[in-house]
């Protein structure tokens, strides 16, 4: 195994890498700190080359070859913390075990830790506590509130934090909420990325999401192979800040891409299509996206399975709508898209799947009774 050991030099924090991993590993040219040894099995990298294109003074992709077989072997000489357990937590937090992590968790519904705790994972009793127990902690909650309240509020996680540890935010929250935590536990003396994901319950299954992430460049380095065991690639995109608004662009598009499918569903059955058979075409066309082959068939069955709860993608073009109104760029499309998701959402159909937007558009919702 071969430990992690990086030039700083050869590339400036302000740059942005585009970082590809798993089939295609992607590594930067970063130095590792020397309070965190992640032995892995990696080929030679290839050199940084310039990318003139860049929104930066510079931009480097460097790739090297990881197959699954090896990034099951990965090891972290430390303990890994894991704060939030849900739809996208929990089978994160799984594949780390899987790997042989040393892992802690904490969850505010203490039940949903059970099934790591019997798999080998270990319990404590606040974010604190993990934090104070671990060498590099990850967040993944909800909602900004939530990730504020973790991170920063009584027995938060920066209570715990201190020089040598690393904070992993990997919430979907706006760059103001990042930016705060980021400040705390920076003045407690650690390291901190945000990494939020593309992807929703069966890329975090699968261990292929795609990290978006921004921030401490050697944080980055050093938990790059716990993020190539969860995700298929990675993304690292400089100052705290530009993770989260990729992401909430990424769901903007995301969010009005299936409010308009929904619209199509809908228009081919009034006209007399069979809209299994648009869902077919769609797959095969230009405008082929895995999105609408796999939620299609069961929209059409009027069928919304969670992977994605829509009130997180209601979530999700909120805090995008802010951030488009912050930098004055209209984004009219993505407005109209929320107020269905709003109406879904008013509705009752908030902890289903994003898909069920569609029932915004049938016109025959009902105010849910309380």
């Amino acid at each position: 195994m071969a430990k992690l050991s990086l030039d700083r030099s050869r590339l400036p924090f302000s740059s942005y890498l585009v970082v590809s991993t798993k089939s295609n590993l992607r590594r930067s040219s970063m130095a590792t700190p020397s309070s965190f040894c992640l032995p892995i099995s990696m080929s030679s990298p290839r050199r940084p080359t310039p990318n003139p294109s860049s929104r930066s003074t510079f931009a480097a992709v460097v790739s090297s070859q990881l197959s699954k077989e090896a990034t099951k072997g990965v090891e972290f000489q430390g303990r890994v913390g894991f704060l939030g357990l849900g739809i996208m937590g929990t089978p994160m937090a799984l594949n780390l075990i899987k790997a042989g992590c040393d892992i802690t968790v904490w969850n505010r519904t203490k039940s949903k830790c059970d099934h790591l705790v019997n798999l080998g994972a270990k319990y404590e009793s606040s974010p604190a506590e993990v934090a104070s127990s671990c060498n590099v902690t990850f967040a993944v909650l909800a909602d900004p509130e939530s990730a504020i309240d973790v991170a920063c509020g009584t027995n938060g996680a920066a209570k715990g934090m201190g020089p040598g540890k690393g904070y992993v935010d990997v919430s979907t929250v706006d760059g103001a909420t990042s930016k705060m935590i980021n400040k705390h536990i920076k003045d407690a003396g650690a390291l901190f990325i945000e990494a939020p994901v593309s992807g929703s319950k069966k890329p975090a299954e699968d261990g292929r999401l795609i990290f978006l992430a921004a921030g401490d460049a050697s944080l980055y380095e050093t938990v790059a192979p716990l993020l190539d065991v969860m995700g298929k690639s990675r993304f690292y995109l400089g100052e705290v800040g530009n993770g989260a608004a990729m992401k909430l662009v990424v769901n903007m598009i995301m969010g009005s891409m299936m409010a308009s499918f929904s619209e199509g569903l809908l228009l081919s059955e009034k006209v007399g299509l069979d809209p299994n058979v648009l869902v077919e075409v769609v797959s095969q066309g230009a405008i082929s996206a895995p999105m609408y082959s796999v939620k299609g068939p069961s929209m059409v069955n009027a069928s919304y399975p969670t992977a994605f709860p829509l009130k997180h993608q209601q979530k999700d073009l909120r805090l995008a709508l802010g951030l488009a109104e912050s930098v004055s760029q209209p984004i009219p499309i993505a407005a109209a898209a929320n107020e269905l998701y709003k109406a879904a959402k008013f509705h009752g159909l908030g902890d289903q799947d994003f898909s069920a937007v569609i029932e915004a558009l049938r016109g025959k919702l009902q105010r849910p009774e309380h």
